[in-house]
């Protein structure tokens, strides 16, 4: 069945947890906000051609699993391999590129646009799953590893260099703003 009907009252559970949740606490709305990005990923992957993005996409979504699996109390993290794995992808990418003088103009073309859609929905959700794990936020603090929060800081850094690759392989010139 898809709905029990339990959540008419305001509330959820996390898989594994008999405790309910208000939908309006900073809790969900982190998950929740992985959730859409984890989702918008999946149309991110069906509007790029070059198969290692999507394959690069594809290893972003299943490590969103692990962090929201986190997040919700499950024994499941982050390891710093994959923070290692993602920086040494971005340095190859930032490598191939002419050097970052300024910001951008994002939509050089289709797929950076979707790339940098995808990186401001990232840093949001960075943003909700840090908002966990700071001490000021005592009544709905999260034990968040220092592996999950620096993937996530890396995460848009990915993205951003994806978008840039992505516009250069498409033989497009980035355009930067006139201020």
């Amino acid at each position: 069945m898809l709905y029990t009907g339990k959540g008419d009252d305001g509330t959820t559970y996390f898989f594994g947890s008999k405790e309910r949740f208000g939908k309006d606490t900073p809790l969900v709305e982190a998950l929740g906000t992985l959730d859409e990005l984890n989702s918008l990923f999946g149309l991110v992957k069906s509007q790029v051609s070059d198969l290692k993005i999507k394959k690069e996409i594809e290893g972003v979504q299943e490590n969103l699993f692990i962090i929201q699996a986190e997040l919700a109390g499950a024994d499941k993290h982050i390891d710093e391999s994959k923070v290692k794995e993602m920086e040494k992808k971005i340095g190859e990418i930032e490598a191939s590129l002419p050097p970052i003088k300024t910001f951008f103009i994002s939509g050089a073309n289709e797929e950076s646009a979707w790339l940098d859609y995808a990186r401001t929905i990232a840093r949001r959700a960075e943003r909700r799953v840090v908002a966990l794990a700071l001490p000021r936020r005592s009544l709905e603090r999260r034990d968040v590893g220092g592996s999950t929060l620096a993937y996530l800081n890396r995460l848009s850094s990915l993205l951003y260099a994806l978008a840039r690759q992505s516009a250069q392989a498409g033989g497009k010139r980035e355009k930067k703003p006139s201020y």
